[in-house]
């Protein structure tokens, strides 16, 4: 009798166990039951149901008054430049650093910009000879081990870091946009794309599979990768090796005519210690501050570098881009800039928006909260010039985007000093402008992240 009331009671148990962990017909009934709508809320939901939220939960009084857009310092700009359909904001932000650096030794010179498919070309061919080579060096390993799951999920992207900008430039060189312009298939990377992939998956499991010494499948690779020359030079042109060219003013007057090789004219126009000499940045709140982190496989050339962080606080990240604005140097950052963003205006701002109103709830998850929840992270690169300080205090900040002269501010986007704080995450910026005591701590042994890391995502 004992046992059998036991047995009744474990079976109840087990029974309301089961009941908690689903949505039953009761507790069904107790939402209907208890949501019992307002005239607000009918309100609410006629308003919801016909217009775009984000119309209307726009702060009207956010639109009021004068819209600011005087910096302290700003660093001089030659024109804004276009990714279209692309996930190259990487490579169009590095760029267009390196087109900065090129103006200040060159004050005169007119509207310029380095070609983007010449690195796009080799970026691509390089990522997939990184691919190639890392399912040879991971053959011996399952199919269903962590990391060949990742190199197939993604064999190769059009997102990237500036480290990629960094050792593309430095081992082919840059080229005037007019030495090979961009065409369909630069600007609109998705079919290309998905045909890339798809001859890399079934090239990497060819490899996997291939039975021969290491040399067979290397000469094996070589002839998968001619295959790759072909697909992108048919899609995005065949790079120059010489070419010759013409600085020109503000006016039109030719200031020098040469020929040059692409990595030439990376000699003579790429200031060397934009590339050579920096200090990687990363305000992520979640993982400890004043250590160095390093992703696996986060590089776009198969010799080249991992992305390597410094992280620290935001405040230190502010005063290293504020040096580097004084000096009239523009830096590469990666921040979430989907959040909060005023498109028409340019402007991003914390008191945007307010959905919370609209909808009577709170949002509190603060950044760390945020980062832990895969609720932000750097999405898009883009190129900080300017700042505004006032009682030594920054206040705004402008970044030089790639989306065009008429999106946001004449090409640009304004965010406010609290905004930059909670959604900017990576800043790169010459060691000169870097204090010596944030400088020593790199020099630290990397924590090793896997490539998955989704913090450590490419920008695109």
């Amino acid at each position: 009798m004992k046992a059998k009331l036991i047995s009744i009671l474990f079976v109840g148990a087990l029974s309301l166990t089961v009941s908690a962990q689903q949505i039953t017909p009761e507790m069904m009934q107790r939402f209907r039951s208890n949501y019992q709508p307002t005239a607000q809320d009918r309100a609410i939901r006629n308003a919801i149901g016909n217009t775009d939220m984000k119309k209307l939960v726009q702060n009207q009084d956010g639109l009021d008054g004068y819209f600011d857009t005087h910096f302290t310092y700003r660093v001089p700009q030659v024109g804004v430049t276009d990714q279209k359909q692309s996930g190259r904001c990487w490579l169009f932000c590095g760029l267009n650093i390196l087109r900065a650096e090129m103006r200040k030794a060159n004050s005169e010179m007119a509207q310029f910009e380095f070609s983007q498919s010449y690195l796009f070309f080799y970026d691509q061919l390089e990522k997939s000879n990184l691919f190639l080579q890392t399912i040879i060096d991971t053959r011996k390993q399952p199919m269903d081990d962590r990391k060949v799951e990742a190199l197939f999920s993604s064999p190769v992207s059009d997102g990237g870091t500036f480290t990629g900008v960094a050792n593309l430039v430095s081992k082919y060189g840059v080229v005037p946009k007019e030495v090979m312009h961009e065409n369909y298939n630069a600007n609109n990377t998705g079919r290309m794309h998905a045909i890339l992939v798809q001859k890399l998956r079934e090239y990497g499991l060819e490899l996997r599979e291939m039975k021969g010494s290491d040399k067979q499948l290397q000469a094996r690779k070589e002839e998968q990768l001619q295959t790759i020359y072909r697909i992108l030079c048919l899609t995005l042109g065949t790079p120059p090796q010489e070419f010759t060219w013409s600085l020109r003013n503000s006016k039109d007057s030719v200031l020098s005519t040469e020929t040059y090789t692409p990595l030439s004219f990376a000699d003579k126009f790429v200031h060397k210690s934009t590339i050579t000499d920096y200090v990687m940045l990363m305000n992520d709140p979640s993982r400890e501050y004043y250590k160095v982190y390093e992703i696996d496989m986060n590089r776009h050339t198969y010799e080249g570098d991992n992305w390597r962080y410094l992280n620290v606080p935001i405040e230190d990240m502010q005063e290293v881009a504020i040096a580097s604005l004084k000096d009239s140097s523009a830096m590469y950052i990666g921040c979430d800039v989907g959040k909060e963003l005023d498109s028409e205006r340019g402007y991003l701002s914390m008191d945007n928006y307010d959905y919370g109103a609209l909808l009577g709830l709170d949002f509190p998850m603060d950044k760390r909260q945020r980062v832990m929840t895969h609720a932000s992270g750097s999405s898009h690169a883009m190129a900080l010039v300017a700042v505004d300080i006032q009682n030594d205090k920054p206040v705004k900040w402008m970044v030089e985007n790639s989306w065009g002269e008429k999106n946001g501010y004449k090409g640009h986007l304004i965010m406010t000093d609290q905004w930059f704080r909670e959604y900017m995450f990576r800043l790169v910026a010459e060691s000169k402008y870097v204090p010596e005591r944030l400088r020593a701590k790199m020099s630290k042994k990397p924590v090793r992240l896997p490539m998955w890391d989704p913090m450590f995502q490419s920008e695109d």
